[in-house]
């Protein structure tokens, strides 16, 4: 039986993809920074709950070692813990600013590396880094966040060269609009008070980007299967967009070339 961990497992995507990777007959490691949100998945046999906070060492270190105790193998990585900050980018204090990538980005390079040695020995393994359509793409007010994960984007196409001599697979996994608490508990707001020149920008971006969001979400079910994909399809494909159709977007994306997305994207805020 393979053996798949699940960083930021306790909503949304992560636990989706824990639950239909159990589903599919896999052990689970899901993980988590409080474990207290996992009770559902607790009960599920055969999915072991653990402690993880990607900007703790030591945490990513207990978790390796809790699950290849438990279930003496590894076979996938699933780098999915992060979180997003909205506002124009002059409201972020360096605080916020630092946190942003020290998540997204440091936290994904911490447990990839700490994993490795374990894949690099066995000269096996999948590690999937849940990046997002805003990898590729951007949208207003939203700097931080999609910086972020451009970032993911171009770590993990570069480590794919690295790690191909040793039979290690990295792949990007794309979600567009999806149904998650991501606007609520995955999402720190910048406080513009002291700048009022942004409201009325931001008021109506923010109303725009709903409304089309909630014509477009998708459920995260349909990220958590893009996922088992990934981890079972044996190619050796990088980038697998998903939901929120994001296959459409990238299409215009690459279709209309720079100057007129952009414009598009522009025309479609107002």
């Amino acid at each position: 039986m393979k053996t798949v961990v699940i960083t930021g497992a306790s909503s949304g995507i992560g636990k989706a993809t824990a639950k239909y990777f159990h589903e599919k007959g896999w052990n689970v490691v899901a993980t988590m920074r409080n474990t207290a949100d996992a009770k559902e998945l607790t009960l599920l046999k055969n999915v072991l709950v653990v402690q993880l906070d990607v900007t703790e060492e030591h945490s990513i270190t207990n978790a390796l070692e809790n699950a290849l105790a438990v279930f003496g193998t590894l076979d996938v990585l699933v780098n999915n813990a992060g979180y997003g900050i909205r506002g124009p980018f002059e409201a972020a204090t360096e605080s916020q600013i630092k946190h942003q990538f020290e998540v997204n980005v440091l936290g994904l390079m911490r447990v990839t590396k700490i994993f490795l040695p374990y894949f690099r020995k066995h000269r096996k393994g999948i590690i999937i880094n849940v990046s997002s359509l805003g990898g590729r793409v951007t949208i207003p007010l939203f700097s931080l966040y999609l910086s972020s994960k451009w970032a993911v984007e171009g770590f993990t196409e570069t480590l794919r060269y690295e790690l191909r001599p040793l039979n290690i697979s990295v792949k990007l996994i794309e979600p567009g609009a999806t149904r998650t608490d991501f606007a609520s508990r995955s999402q720190t707001r910048l406080n513009t008070d002291q700048i009022n020149e942004y409201k009325e920008y931001t008021d109506k971006v923010d109303q725009r980007t709903q409304q089309l969001a909630s014509r477009n979400h998708s459920d995260p079910e349909i990220v958590a299967r893009t996922i088992f994909t990934a981890a079972t399809d044996g190619r050796q494909k990088l980038r697998y967009p998903c939901a929120g159709k994001a296959h459409i977007i990238l299409f215009l994306r690459n279709i209309l070339g720079y100057r007129l997305f952009i414009g598009l994207v522009q025309k479609s805020m107002e």
